[in-house]
C-alpha cells in the first residue's frame, strides 16, 4: 500500500512539474540549439576586359574573391590577376555597365592583393546588391583593364 501512495505521489508530482513548464522555455531549448545563422556573405568577380565601361581587347584576366561581415561591416577580399602590369586597383562604387568613383584603392599591387575594406551602411546595402566592381588599371588602359562587378556567391 505504501509502495502504491509513493508511486502514486511521484506521478502526480511529476505531472505538476511538468505541466509547470511553460511555451517560453521550450521556444528557448529550441533557439539553443539551432546554429544562429551566418552574418557572412561571400562574393565573387570574374575580371575581365570586356566588362570595362567602354569594353576593351585585353588577354589579361582576374578574379576577387571576399567575405563580408554584416555585423563589422568588413569586406575580407582577394583579387589575383594574370597577363597586366596594373598601375592602380580599386573597388568602385557602380553597378555593372556604369563606371563610378573609387572607395577603396588597393593598397598593393602584386597579385595576390589582400585587403580588407569598412563599408559604411549604405556602401553595404550597394555591395551586397551588384553595386560595386574590382578595376584594375595599366598603362595601356589608364581608365581600366580588367573589371569584375562583384555578386553575392
Amino acid at each position: 500500500m505504501l509502495k502504491k501512495l509513493t508511486s502514486g505521489f511521484l506521478l502526480a508530482f511529476g505531472l505538476v512539474g511538468f505541466s509547470a513548464c511553460d511555451q517560453t522555455d521550450l521556444n528557448e531549448l529550441i533557439k539553443i540549439a539551432q546554429p544562429a545563422p551566418s552574418t557572412k556573405v561571400n562574393l565573387t568577380a570574374i575580371m575581365s576586359g570586356s566588362q570595362e565601361v567602354p569594353a576593351v581587347s585585353s588577354a589579361a584576366t582576374g578574379t576577387f574573391t571576399g567575405v563580408y561581415d554584416k555585423n563589422t561591416n568588413v569586406l575580407t577580399y582577394t583579387v589575383t590577376y594574370t597577363g597586366l602590369t596594373p598601375v592602380a586597383g580599386h573597388l568602385h562604387r557602380g553597378a555593372p555597365g556604369m563606371n563610378g568613383p573609387v572607395i577603396f584603392p588597393f593598397p598593393q599591387l602584386t597579385s595576390p592583393v589582400t585587403a580588407t575594406a569598412t563599408f559604411t551602411e549604405d556602401d553595404e546595402a550597394l555591395l551586397l546588391n551588384n553595386g560595386f566592381y574590382s578595376n584594375l588599371h595599366s598603362a595601356a588602359f589608364p581608365g581600366g583593364e580588367i573589371r569584375g562587378n562583384i555578386t553575392v556567391k
